[in-house]
């Protein structure tokens, strides 16, 4: 193989909205800059993802000067949003984690709301520093997070997606694939590697920057989504539990946090450092 780089790099500026792609990215204790320091939450203050709403898939959020969004959907007239003062907070539960968010405007909601067909509210993390830490089975001592699924970043690789699409092709009665990497919602994609090379990852830099890898992705159900048409299939669910079931989970791409701060860029490079 070739020297392993950066073939992209995505953020999700709202946490189960479309990703977008850059160039390079500035990384943050806690994420990339600009990546899902917004989300929405129902009347109960539960984090709503595609796992529920998989049409999240075909709303688009693009950030502004001064960490506002311009909000767009299918049917839906684009909203411009910005920050919300941190006057108040509201109470979320992400994933079992109790976390404070500041509520955008009324008529953010009511947008949201609108093209959900559920009364959503859209939340703001304005101190990622101190709002949520990382599950501290894995964290090391202040590690903070964004309202990513669990860690800052997730890394996944070329190579083991077209492992995986050699797998679902030679399945049987699936029918669906080859899938792309959006299904999986990365942050960084890696080019150069062998399959299934960062399953023994555990330190590594990404250009300047250094991160530590705690743990495999486990995966659910947002993967069998079809990003462009928020349709549902059983890929690559199906074939990753053939394969890939590991400790009960089943696992594509490794959760990254940093340990430096720095600027990632596509085509730098990627080195296993342990």
């Amino acid at each position: 193989m070739g020297i392993a780089e950066v073939q992209s790099i995505h953020v999700h500026p709202v946490k189960a909205f479309r990703g977008m792609s850059l160039r390079e990215a500035l990384v943050e204790p806690w994420g990339l800059a600009g990546d899902r320091r917004w989300a929405l939450i129902d009347d109960g203050g539960k984090v709503v993802t595609q796992r529920e709403e998989p049409r999240l898939a075909l709303a688009a959020a693009e950030p502004l000067a001064g960490g506002g969004l311009r909000l767009s959907a299918p049917g839906r007239a684009p909203l411009t949003v910005e920050v919300p003062e941190p006057t108040a907070t509201v109470p979320m539960n992400v994933f079992g984690t109790k976390v404070e968010g500041i509520p955008a405007t009324a008529a953010a909601h009511a947008w949201c709301s609108a093209y959900l067909g559920a009364e959503v509210r859209l939340v703001h993390m304005d101190d990622p520093a101190t709002r949520r830490p990382v599950d501290p089975e894995y964290a090391l001592p202040g590690e903070t997070v964004s309202f990513a699924d669990g860690y800052p970043l997730l890394v996944t690789t070329a190579a083991s997606l077209d492992a995986l699409n050699s797998l679902i092709a030679d399945g049987r009665n699936s029918g669906e694939g080859p899938l792309p990497m959006n299904r999986f919602r990365p942050n960084v994609v890696v080019a150069g590697t062998e399959p299934w090379a960062e399953d023994h990852w555990t330190r590594i830099s990404v250009g300047e920057v250094v991160f530590r890898a705690p743990k495999p992705s486990g995966r659910c159900v947002v993967t069998t989504t079809d990003q462009d048409t928020a349709v549902r299939g059983r890929e690559p669910l199906h074939t990753l539990a053939r394969h890939r079931r590991i400790g009960g989970r089943l696992l594509f791409g490794l959760n990254l946090v940093p340990l430096s701060p720095g600027t990632i860029r596509v085509g730098d490079p990627v080195r296993v450092l342990d």
